[in-house]
This record gives structure tokens, sequence and C-alpha cells, in this order.
């Protein structure tokens, strides 16, 4: 698994000059007059007490393969607005984690929830094209971006009424994120090179982070006990994935996670 995401980074490069010729940044951006303004992503976060829970809808990893055999996109983000989520994160990439922008848009028409695209994004094509299919917020990785791209992403992402999730997993990329004006900073327990997750991550960098931004930790969160843990660090929502996807009941581990 070692530097995965370099070759996810370069795959999603090549793809994108596919899906530029396919549907040209005009024709999404003529799609955006019919969509309603963006959701507050963060205030859905805030509102939540003490810890928000972030749904997500995955199919696969590169570390796990396939997640959930009898995967529905639609039902899944449904059945997380029903049992307490606060919003719903959907991944988008298609070689490494067979997810769909597609499914993005079929959620949209069937959840109120903000809704978050999360995906490699290096590029202000994939942002339009996240609120073209519906996302309230898109997530940003400061491993996979220079400050400058950084800086230009979320001035976009602002324009169209969005909001970003800065994600980090060291202390430089955090301090890269936390240079920038955006709201939500993720800190991600998962080594994206390696795809080893320490939740202790969160932990060591929560300290870094001030009372001004929305402070969200993601992978790893298998308990209420875990959510109870991070909430003394400060975190305000945690972003949850596998833990829900592989539990048979899906309802009841909601409900466990937000006992905490």
């Amino acid at each position: 698994m070692e530097d995965i995401l370099v070759e996810i980074v370069e795959n999603t490069r090549r793809e994108l000059s596919g899906r530029k010729q396919r549907v040209p940044l005009s024709e999404l951006e003529a799609a955006l007059k019919d969509r309603a303004p963006a959701q507050d992503f963060a205030a859905s976060l805030v509102e939540r007490k003490p810890v928000a829970i972030i749904a997500e809808v995955k199919k696969a990893s590169p570390s796990a393969g396939v997640i959930r055999k009898d995967f529905d996109a639609v039902a899944l983000a449904r059945t997380y607005a029903e049992t307490g989520a606060a919003a719903v994160s959907v991944v988008t990439d298609h070689k490494f984690f067979q997810g769909d922008i597609a499914a993005l848009s079929d959620i949209r028409r069937n959840v109120s929830l903000p809704l978050l695209r999360k995906d490699f994004i290096v590029d202000a094509y994939q942002v339009v094209e996240a609120r073209a299919h519906g996302a309230d917020a898109v997530l940003l990785i400061s491993e996979v971006l220079s400050a400058d791209e950084l800086a230009a992403l979320l001035e976009v992402t602002h324009q169209l009424g969005m909001q970003a999730l800065v994600e980090s997993h060291d202390r430089r990329h955090l301090e890269a994120a936390l240079a920038t004006n955006a709201r939500l900073i993720g800190i991600n327990n998962r080594n994206l090179s390696t795809f080893r997750v320490e939740l202790m991550t969160t932990e060591r960098l929560a300290p870094l982070v001030g009372p001004d931004r929305v402070l969200v930790s993601e992978s790893g969160i298998s308990s209420a006990d875990d959510v109870r843990r991070l909430a003394t660090h400060g975190v305000r929502a945690v972003l949850v994935g596998e833990t829900l996807l592989r539990a048979d009941d899906i309802p009841r581990k909601m409900r466990e996670l937000m006992e905490a």
C-alpha cells in the first residue's frame, strides 16, 4: 500500500482530462442555475451536540476491497438521514473506491441533509462538478495540494457558496490548512500513503486547532468510547465510514455512536 496516494492522484489527473472533454466546464456551470443555494455544512455539524456524525457512503477502498456487497448508495444515505446523521459524505472516486459522481445527484434527490463530496480534488473543475451534482461541501486534502493550489480551490469553493473540509494527517500540512480561511478542519487518522490508522493522530494534532474552527476527526472511529475520547480533544464531528458500512444493523450502530 506504500505511496498509494501518489497513484490515486496521478489517476485522478488522467481521468480529469477525459471528463472535461465529455462534459465541458460551461455545461456544468449552466447546470448550476437550477441548483438551490448550498446548505451551511459547518452549521449542520455545530448544532448537533456534543459530537455530530458525518456518515459515509463508500463501496470499497484500496485497503479493504469491497466493504459492503449489498451496496445501495441512496438507501444508505436515507438510512443515515433517518437515524440521526448530521451530514452525508459521498465518495466519488471510481477506480480505487468504486464511487460514482452520479451517486451524488441520486442522493441529493432523495436526502435533504448536507452532502460532502469526498474525492481527490486537484482542479477547480471538480469543485464545480461537485456543486452541479448537489454537493454542499468538498473535501480538500492538504497533502496533495500546494499552498497556492489550496488557496485557489478554496476561493472557487466559496464563490460557489460551498464550504471545504480541509484535511491533514500531520503537523506540517495541518499548519498549511490553518493558514487558510477554511472553517472546517479535518484530521485524518489514516495515513493516505500507507492506509494505516491511528486514532491518536487526532489527539496529537487537535491542540493546534483553535475554537474558531470546526474540528472533524476522520477514520478509525468504531465505538461510542472513541467518540467520547475524541470529544475531550475538541472534536465537533466525526466522519464514519467502514464502521457503519460493515454493521449488520446500521441504525443500531448509529444509535450506539450517538450515545456518546
